[in-house]
């Protein structure tokens, strides 16, 4: 439940940055348009002022890699991977998302939302997936009750994403948070997951 407010921290400094450098800039900015060369902040993912990004993504149930390229930057249309790990899981996974942006506001156009939806495949260690099934008390002392299956399954599922993103005018950073709920499938079982993360990408 902290991720939330680290994002809201870390997007408000970004829009303050945004906006000290916005005002810099205003008047370079109206005489680079009146000659016919536009602002450099414009160009790339339709508005998101950049093309691609490459950077970590910390969530509150899986962190990795995270690349996120503009295929189709005139209307908003990017694709998004992730390699990514559980906290408590031993293996890997990885996620291909299609993605497509809008501009929440005229004025900010670095500053979009995006919907997008894709698939995923990896492998864990069975007695590492289900770290944790149950836990009892006895005599004011705990137990943990684990799985002894050390073999290697196959896991793969499919991907929804809602998500926020920033990028900062003169740097290249870009600072994103996003829901992302999908589906699982691991040794015959099946099961929702629900998963929110802040990225933090360098943008070219």
């Amino acid at each position: 439940m902290k991720k939330p407010f680290l994002f809201l921290l870390l997007l408000t400094l970004a829009l303050g940055i945004g906006q000290v450098s916005a005002q810099t800039k205003k008047t370079s900015t109206k005489s680079g348009k009146s000659s016919g060369k536009g602002g450099g902040s414009s160009k790339g993912g339709g508005g998101a002022g950049y093309t691609t990004g490459i950077g970590l993504r910390g969530g509150g149930f899986a962190s990795g890699l995270t690349v996120k390229h503009f295929f189709n930057p005139g209307k908003g249309a990017a694709v998004e991977g992730l390699v990514t790990t559980e906290y408590l899981g031993r293996g890997a996974r990885f996620t291909l998302l299609l993605e497509k942006h809008w501009t929440i506001l005229p004025d900010v156009k670095n500053l979009q939302w995006y919907l997008g939806a894709g698939l995923h495949a990896g492998a864990y260690r069975g007695r590492y997936y289900y770290v944790v099934e149950y836990r009892r008390k006895k005599h004011d002392r705990y137990y943990y009750a684990y799985y002894t299956d050390d073999q290697v399954y196959p896991v793969f599922g499919a991907d929804f994403v809602l998500g926020l993103e920033y990028k900062i005018p003169d740097l290249p950073l870009v600072i994103s948070a996003d829901y992302k709920p999908y589906f699982d499938v691991y040794r015959g079982n099946s099961a929702v997951y629900q998963d929110a993360a802040v990225s933090v990408r360098f943008s070219f």
